[in-house]
């Protein structure tokens, strides 16, 4: 008998040296693959999506054609040189194209041990750009900084920054934290909200609420509840009309939304216009650079404005064109997100793609009077250099995922 226990106990120790080792096995495994990751910076293995890439090319030459067709009187009025704009928008484009190339080829998981310190960064810049001296005013506000000749601005590298922080934090949380309402729901609040404050200073209502509206996607996508995504939903309503009630400007705004006859001179002259150039264009348009509201009628023809101007010269036809794209765009963004090989590919994809799209959709809603204006510019179209850079660059880190595709 005491035989057999000796034998039992000989069995049991056995049995747990070998899940021991298998344990360490599998630990060393693990940490020999993050060290691979952290040496293979370069990931070229695997093909990227050319559907994607291909819309991205169309949508990009497509909105230089453009800015050169609707900038070309502003321009000369304003810069006394009527392809101003053109050129500036052909030097974030090829500067834009290189960083994607580059991103493209960058293995993604790179970014997760560097998300806070990206993040910390563009915190940094946007903090910068408030302070006298450093951040250019224009129109009142300071959002952008001077770089001789050229100009930088923050809020469109928050953009991509703080995708890669939500992404790094919700993947390193799990599941369980992210429903969790202290250790999930609060500390998500916390971290939109010094983004978006430092945003509202500037101040940029637009931009920060497009800054809430792509993190809550992320957060959604990361598995949080319901409850707490509605919860988030009802403060920003809240959050919203304090900001309208507090800001004349955003209160004249919201009252010319409501009643566009109001003030047609005023704060609903852009719109008005802007639905002039649409309707002027019918289902065909009046032919590219042919746009008469492009002629110091419509304001800032080449940035919010620029998708009337694309009705008014290509029709309804060429403005479903552009609307086409997007959801193109959508359909592959979400499906690399979903064939992504881990939830941090996953976040990362599916935030681009809410992030992209969800501005085009706030544009042309904005501009077509479905909903209140902002200075939200349209993607790959409007004119802005660091708009264009960061945006595909952007693009360039969805690539590589979707390289790496489980499919």
């Amino acid at each position: 008998m005491a035989k057999l226990i000796s034998g039992a106990k000989q069995i049991v120790m056995m049995v747990k040296m070998f899940k021991k080792r298998k344990k360490s096995r599998v630990v060393n495994a693990k940490k020999k693959n993050e060290n691979k990751i952290s040496r293979n910076i370069f990931y070229v293995a695997g093909a990227s999506d050319k559907m994607l890439f291909g819309i991205v090319g169309i949508l990009t030459f497509f909105g230089v054609l453009m800015i050169a067709s609707a900038g070309i009187v502003y321009a000369d009025v304003r810069f006394d040189d009527p392809y101003f704009f053109f050129k500036r928008q052909m030097i974030g484009i090829v500067l834009g194209f290189i960083g994607l190339f580059i991103f493209s080829n960058i293995d993604y998981h790179i970014y997760r041990k560097w998300a806070l310190l990206i993040f910390t960064g563009a915190l940094f810049l946007l903090f910068i750009v408030l302070l006298p001296g450093v951040g250019a005013e224009v129109y009142g506000a300071n959002r952008w900084i001077g770089i001789g000749p050229m100009s930088f601005q923050p809020a469109e590298a928050m953009k991509l920054a703080l995708i890669l922080y939500v992404a790094a934090w919700c993947a390193g949380k799990g599941k369980k934290i992210i429903t969790d309402f202290q250790d999930g729901l609060v500390s998500f609040l916390l971290i939109i909200g010094i983004a978006c404050g430092l945003v509202l200073f500037q101040p940029d209502v637009g931009t920060a609420a497009m800054l809430v509206f792509i993190s809550v996607g992320m957060f959604y996508l990361a598995g949080a509840r319901v409850s707490h995504i509605a919860m988030i939903g009802g403060l920003g309503v809240a959050g919203i009309i304090v900001l309208i009630a507090v800001a004349p400007y955003r209160m004249a705004r919201f009252t010319t939304f409501i009643n566009p006859e109001s003030d047609l001179q005023g704060n609903g002259y852009q719109v008005q216009q802007a639905l002039i150039a649409i309707g002027s264009g019918g289902m065909f348009g009046i032919g590219l650079g042919h746009s008469k509201q492009k002629g110091l009628y419509l304001p800032e023809p080449v940035g919010d404005s620029i998708f009337a101007i694309i009705a008014e010269e290509l029709g309804m036809l060429g403005a479903i064109g552009v609307i086409v794209l997007f959801v193109l765009f959508a359909w592959r963004g979400l499906k690399i997100a979903a064939s992504a090989p881990d939830i941090f590919g996953k976040l990362i994809a599916g935030g681009i793609t809410i992030w992209i799209v969800g501005q085009a959709i706030i544009n042309i809603a904005a501009i077509t009077a479905l909903m209140p204006l902002t200075g939200i510019p349209l993607p790959f179209i409007s004119y802005g250099g660091t708009s264009i850079m960061f945006t595909l660059i952007s693009v360039g880190i969805l690539l590589n995922i979707s390289k790496q595709s489980k499919e």
